[in-house]
This record gives structure tokens, C-alpha cells and sequence, in this order.
């Protein structure tokens, strides 16, 4: 891109910091300055990066922004306690002061998010803030229906090919589109030193599924899989500092001879090794009958379950099916006996679902997880997409979160098939910000409209540079608007769709 065009949106977005009252606190956002002397203020996933340095040093990391907290909570409690048992315990932690003022946006009036209210929904059950006390460099963020919609983005090497160098590089590249967790599903060679680069240098909660590096263990023998080498792999991960994980817990005997009959039959890794697992032993799956011992691991580094859907569908005709739905129940079970024991929980979804069949998941979710935060991939609303699914699962994605999904899983134009590259994470990590924000409007989340309001003014008004800045992509839009318009120096009360004399803005302020 020509460094002219570059800098104009580059400069006028800066960070800024705003501090907590209920404790020491400064919680970074990005100020929007507009060209008619007002500003925006955005929610920021970028933690210590900006525009100018946004490389990372792999061996120094990143500062450890949590260590000050988790220092004076253990010197006056002596162990880690979950922020679901501070919740519990009428405590409003740091960590929910600071997502308070990230969720409002700058928003000083309406129907605001208090420390109180974050308190009250992780209390019930409703939100979680991942934060493993072992990733003090997470900046922490909350999961909720009532809160912005969130998007996680996957990344990971595979026996194909990636390098650690080009994860972190492609985990910057997610925060820097907005990004809020990271989740690493690398399956390849050198699982565990990928990992601990990603952490060590990233601001957001990061997740795996520890089932990956296991099997890898075993050397990709699923007979061979066993609940000790799971538990090995886990305490692996929960010492590395890993903020979630998906456990695929959910997924029982009875349920294979369901799935196994589908179109697609078990499309979910985790789910068809566990589902393997069990065919070959006749034993019912090791997580479900080892899921105390796991919530009590999980209870002392304060990491959040997110219950993995082993039998999502893939594709539309195995949607809403006996399988999918007779592991949501095990779910909503599991997650009752997690927060017996002050582990924080979301619950995973689809998955391939047709328009009409989406609002049904998210209603028996509800009901079946009382409430649980829900965290979905898509859905992909149909199966005809291929190189455009980040547009079909956008579209189930934008409905599911208006209708109460709390974080979604992007897509990118790869999905089923290959691995994503850098241009692919931006492109699938902005759509879903779209989709996620669209719900966040449609929701009448605190602060969201004021942005696209800002838009539309600046857009009557020919404010270029504020409509780039203002944009998820400034880059891209500015490229957009001066691939015809040379002169870039100005504001032209025109776009290069209709030129100087069909604008219909233009044409109407010349209206007596």
C-alpha cells in the first residue's frame, strides 16, 4: 500500500487509558479523533502493540499486566481462587472493574455496564472472564450475552506445515482486526514451544483443545489414548498458562450410534477421536467419568471450561438431530457440576444449521445450560459455499448472536479447505466483526450505534478520513476509495461510484 495513503488513517487513531475508581486500574481503548473536533472511543484488543511496533519479541514477551492482582491475592488468600468465587462471594475483582469500562466504550450515559452487574451475571453463571493466573498477560475480557458480542479467532500449525514464528505472527495479525481470544489448535511438530511463544506475547485469553497435543503423544493412536496421558497433557497446558479449554466431556456411548448414521457423520476432531476412543475400548468417554477430577485441576489456576460440541452438525441435513441435541443436555449437566465446584463455563454450539432451525439451538441452550454463556462456529447456513464460508457462516453468526450466542468462532475463507494464512485471518477475523457488531446494535449494547451514527455524518458530510478510521478495516477502505481517485490530499465531495455530478449526498444539499 502507497505510505500516503497509510498514514492517513493510521494517524488519526490513538491509545488511550482509562483509570478504574474501585482499583488501580488503566484499562486500554482506542480514541478515534475526528475531523470535526469529536472522537470515538472503541473497545481495543491490541493490549501493548500499536501501528508503529506491532511485532513481536518472542523470547522478551509482553508485560505481565495481571501479576500486581494475582501477587496480592495469593500473599492475602494464600491459593488461586476462581473469579466465579469471588463473584460468589459479593467481590468486585479487578478484573471486573476493567471489563466494566472496556464494555461501555467510552459511553458515559444510558444503560451502562457496572462492576456490579459483571459481578452479578459471572455469579450466575451467565459470563466468564478466562484468565489463568500462569497468563498474567492477558488483559482481561468477559463473555455474555448481556456484553459485546466476541470473536474468537483459530490459529495452529499443522503436520503440513507452519512455524512457530508464522502462529505469533498470525495471532498478531487476529488482535490487531480485533480478535478478542486466540485459540491455538496447532497439531503438527513442536506443539508445546508454539504455544508458549503464543501466550507469552499475546494480550488476549488464548484457548486450546489438550485432546490435539495428546493424541499427538501417542503418536496418533487413538487406541492408544488414555485418561492419564490426557491428564499429563492438561496439567502441560494449565502450567503454560492456557485461559480455556475445550473438553470434549459431552459426547457419550449412546450418542455415536446417532452420529455415526448422519450425512457427514462426526465432523468435530475431538469428537470423533473421543468417539473412536470409545468404539475401541467399549468404555464410555473418559472425560464425563473423570470431570470432577478435571474441574478440581481446572479450579486451581481459575481456567474456564468451554464444553466442546463433539456432535456438532456438519452440514444442513444433520442439523437439530438427536445426536447434536442429546449432547447439549450432557452439556448443561456438565456445566452444573463445574460450577459446584467454581469453574466458569461456556458452552460450545453448531455448526451447520439452516436459517430457520437457528433459533431453536440457541432457545433449548438456554434452557439446557441455564443460561451459560454460548460460543458458536458460525453457523454456516449452508453447505454450498466453499472459498465464501466466512460470508455463509457470517450470516448464521449475525442471527445466533442477536438471538443471545455470546462469542463466536470465525471462519475464513478456507474453511474445509486448507490452513489459513495471514490475508485469510484478516478477512474472516473482520467479517465476524461485523457480524458480531451487528448483533451488538441490534442487542442496544452500550455505545454500539454511536460509531455507525458517527459514520453516517461523516459520510453526508464527505469526511473521508473519519469514514476510514471509523471502519474495521481502515486500510482496506481507504485502498478502495483512491484506486480511481488519484487526488489524495482532499476531501472530494464525491466516490468514484457516481463521480461529481451524480452524487446523490451532494445533489441533495444543493436542495433550497
Amino acid at each position: 500500500m502507497d505510505k500516503e495513503l497509510f498514514d492517513i488513517a493510521k494517524t488519526n487513531a490513538k491509545k488511550i487509558h482509562v483509570t478504574g475508581k474501585l482499583h488501580d486500574i488503566k484499562v486500554g481503548m482506542k480514541e478515534i479523533s475526528l475531523q470535526n473536533g469529536e472522537s470515538v472511543t472503541v473497545y481495543d484488543t491490541t493490549g501493548p502493540y500499536t501501528e508503529t511496533e506491532f511485532t513481536a519479541d518472542i523470547k522478551t514477551g509482553i508485560p505481565k499486566i495481571r501479576k500486581p492482582w494475582i501477587d496480592a491475592r495469593l500473599q492475602k488468600e494464600g491459593e488461586i481462587k476462581t473469579q466465579l468465587w469471588y463473584a460468589r462471594h459479593g467481590i468486585i475483582t479487578p478484573e471486573m472493574e476493567y471489563v466494566a469500562i472496556r464494555e461501555n466504550q467510552g459511553a458515559t450515559e444510558g444503560n451502562l455496564i457496572t462492576p456490579e452487574m459483571v459481578r452479578e451475571e459471572i455469579a450466575a453463571g451467565r459470563a466468564i472472564i478466562p484468565a489463568n493466573c500462569k497468563h498474567p498477560e492477558a488483559e482481561p475480557m468477559i463473555i455474555g450475552s448481556k456484553f459485546l458480542v466476541k470473536i474468537n479467532a483459530n490459529i495452529g500449525n499443522s503436520a503440513l506445515g507452519s512455524s512457530i514464528e508464522e502462529e505469533v505472527e498470525k495471532a498478531l495479525w487476529a488482535i490487531k482486526w480485533g480478535a478478542d481470544t486466540v485459540m491455538d489448535l496447532s497439531t503438527g511438530t513442536s506443539i508445546h514451544e508454539t504455544r508458549e511463544a503464543i501466550l507469552r506475547n499475546i494480550p488476549v485469553p488464548v484457548g486450546t483443545v489438550p485432546m490435539y497435543q495428546a493424541l499427538e503423544k501417542v503418536k496418533g493412536n487413538v487406541a492408544k489414548l488414555s485418561w492419564e496421558v490426557y491428564k499429563e497433557t492438561l496439567i502441560e497446558q494449565c502450567e503454560q498458562g492456557v485461559d480455556y479449554f475445550t473438553i470434549h466431556a459431552g459426547i457419550l456411548k449412546k450418542h455415536v450410534p446417532l452420529a455415526v448414521k448422519r450425512v457427514t457423520g462426526i465432523v468435530s476432531r475431538g469428537g470423533s477421536i473421543m468417539a473412536k476412543w470409545m468404539s475401541i475400548h467399549n468404555e464410555e468417554n473418559f472425560l464425563y467419568t473423570h470431570f470432577e477430577e478435571i474441574c478440581e485441576l481446572m479450579k486451581k489456576y481459575d481456567i474456564a471450561f468451554s464444553l466442546g460440541d463433539g456432535l456438532r452438525p456438519g452440514s444442513l441435513a444433520d442439523a437439530n438431530d438427536d445426536a447434536q441435541f442429546g449432547e447439549l443436555e450432557t452439556l448443561g449437566e456438565l456445566a452444573r457440576i463445574a460450577w459446584k465446584h467454581d469453574v466458569q463455563v461456556i458452552i460450545e454450539g453448531p455448526g451447520h444449521v439452516p436459517m430457520h432451525k437457528i433459533k431453536e439451538n440457541m432457545d433449548k441452550q438456554i434452557e439446557w445450560c441455564q443460561g451459560a454463556p454460548f460460543y458458536t462456529l458460525g453457523p454456516l447456513v449452508s453447505d454450498i459455499g466453499a472459498g465464501y464460508d466466512h460470508i455463509t457462516s457470517a450470516i448464521g453468526a449475525a442471527m445466533i448472536a442477536w438471538y443471545g450466542t455470546a462469542m463466536l468462532c470465525y471462519v475464513t475463507t478456507k474453511e474445509h479447505l486448507s490452513l489459513p494464512n495471514k490475508d485469510d485471518v484478516r478477512e474472516g477475523v473482520v467479517t465476524y466483526k461485523l457480524a458480531a457488531h451487528a448483533a451488538d446494535i441490534a442487542k442496544g449494547h452500550p455505545g454500539a450505534a454511536y460509531r455507525d451514527l458517527q459514520m453516517s455524518r461523516a459520510r453526508y458530510d464527505f469526511r473521508w478520513r473519519d469514514q476510514f478510521n471509523l471502519s474495521l478495516d481502515p486500510e482496506r477502505a481507504q485502498r478502495f476509495h483512491f484506486e480511481m481517485i488519484k487526488d489524495v490530499g482532499r476531501d472530494n465531495e464525491f466516490c468514484a461510484m457516481c463521480g461529481p455530478n451524480f452524487c446523490a449526498m451532494r445533489i441533495t444539499k444543493s436542495i433550497d
